[in-house]
């Protein structure tokens, strides 16, 4: 490259709708006078996605436009035919992004790039999503890791990098009376209100919120994290979807050696040990990372429908699950545990394929992400990577009595055994009267394990 810079360029938002910690502005800046925002609405990946997470990312939209003075060109469409199509229009000779490492974001970015070529620009990827991109870690014979522990450890050694100084104004931007994004060009689209309450969108309510955890729940992480029943988590996760923050400044934020630091560090570098297992085994999105278990009987008919509807609605008369499905339903969200339980109760108790369950989350959650909904899905049924033997089977009564032992969390989310008091509220079909508007368990978990195990065994 030349010293002389080039009169302009594009930023590409995706995965990073912030403007602070910003290393693609900086790389931006190095090359171009000035540069145009971008954001491309695509209908692959918005089809899939459910009304909390269209809407979610179009309040994000709104706040990065906002920070940007208004300067946020946004356009619908292919963004093979998009992206080429504006850096043509505004004569671009580069278009930066952060790596994409999903499955359809590296086909799309391998499109995009091919018909920027023609043209004679320049896709520049500049970091990524993840605090160490995947890829990066490998056994010293290049090949992936497939197990988390050994993954965990070379990750720890990696510079994660700081925080890259930066803000809206880093880059010089085009001014919206000189955008022309043609027909392609579109509004931020409405909001889609689910029926979910959604927490504040944008990148000043994602550090309001972290600082809020590091401050009051940090130290007591690894403690409550377990609790459904406590504020224990960070619920940062949907700010890491969609960048309103970088895992990097959450990491430089955690400092310390004390448990809940420790903790939390082990929880971002899931997120990236499963984005490096998608980024090696695309199939594993859909498919069994184990393969032997492609044998596996799974129910099916009108009676299986049924137990899955239940499950849906949270009515299958197991309170900690029913709550957790009611939560989901409720903040589109479902706290850790939970979600590990109500995915053993599907496979194990409902014998259900754990792809049905994870299409679920990600039509209902708003942090529904890929690698770590489909890999925690096949941890809980056993079929991934470093997973729970096949037959560690949750039981839904004690993962109630354990993790929520006053019962607190059922109450709050399955307002028919509200009047329960205590560790009772786990199990109202002992209680002398039942609630009359709380159905029975739709399976004796006793001998749905055992069938499940059988199962199992047989393979």
């Amino acid at each position: 490259m030349s010293d002389e810079r080039d009169e302009t360029a594009i930023v590409w938002f995706r995965r990073d709708l912030r403007v602070h910690d910003q290393p693609i502005f900086l790389e931006a800046a190095s090359r171009a006078e000035r540069s145009l925002a971008v954001f491309v609405l695509d209908e692959r990946l918005l089809g899939p996605s459910g009304k909390a997470r269209r809407t979610f990312l179009h309040r994000s939209l709104r706040d990065l436009d906002s920070s940007l003075g208004g300067r946020l060109l946004v356009v619908r469409g292919d963004p093979a035919e998009a992206i080429p199509e504006l850096a043509g229009a505004v004569g671009a000779r580069s278009v930066h992004v952060a790596a994409d490492f999903g499955p359809y974001g590296r086909e799309r970015d391998e499109a995009v790039e091919k018909a920027l070529g023609d043209r004679d620009v320049e896709l520049v990827r500049t970091g990524s999503p993840y605090a160490v991109a995947p890829g990066r870690i490998t056994k010293s014979d290049g090949e992936p890791y497939r197990v988390y522990t050994p993954f965990s450890r070379e990750w720890a050694k990696r510079d994660k990098g700081a925080p890259a100084d930066t803000d809206a104004s880093t880059v010089a931007w085009i001014e919206p009376s000189e955008k022309d994004g043609g027909p392609r060009a579109v509004k931020i689209p409405d909001d889609e209100p689910p029926e979910a309450e959604l927490p504040d969108a944008g990148e000043q309510a994602a550090h309001d919120h972290w600082e809020a955890f590091v401050d009051e729940h940090l130290e007591d992480y690894d403690d409550l994290r377990d609790r459904p029943d406590k504020p224990g988590t960070s619920r940062m996760s949907v700010y890491l979807k969609y960048g309103a923050i970088h895992p990097r400044t959450l990491l430089a934020g955690v400092g310390g050696s004390g448990k809940g630091a420790t903790s939390y560090r082990n929880e971002l570098c899931f997120r990236d040990f499963y984005a490096s297992v998608l980024w090696f085994y695309p199939r594993s999105a859909r498919e069994n990372f184990d393969p032997k278990f492609d044998s596996m009987p799974m129910d099916g008919g009108r009676s299986a429908e049924e137990k899955f509807r239940a499950w849906q609605e949270g009515r299958t008369g197991f309170p900690a699950i029913d709550a957790a499905m009611r939560q989901l339903r409720g903040e589109a969200w479902m706290h850790n545990r939970m979600r590990m339980a109500v995915a053993s109760f599907l496979v194990k108790d409902l014998h259900l394929p754990w792809w049905r369950g994870a299409r679920h989350f990600l039509d209902l959650l708003v942090d529904g992400d890929l690698p770590s909904n489909q890999h925690g899905w096949q941890w809980a049924a056993g079929t991934g990577t470093d997973a729970a033997p096949y037959f560690r089977v949750f039981n839904p009564v004690t993962q109630g009595e354990r993790f929520d032992p006053q019962g607190d969390y059922v109450r709050r989310w399955v307002p028919e055994l509200a009047d329960v008091e205590g560790k009772k509220v786990h199990q109202p079909w002992k209680l002398a009267e039942p609630p009359s508007d709380y159905p029975a368990p739709i399976v004796d978990h006793k001998a749905e394990r055992q069938e499940a195990l059988d199962r199992f065994n047989a393979l």
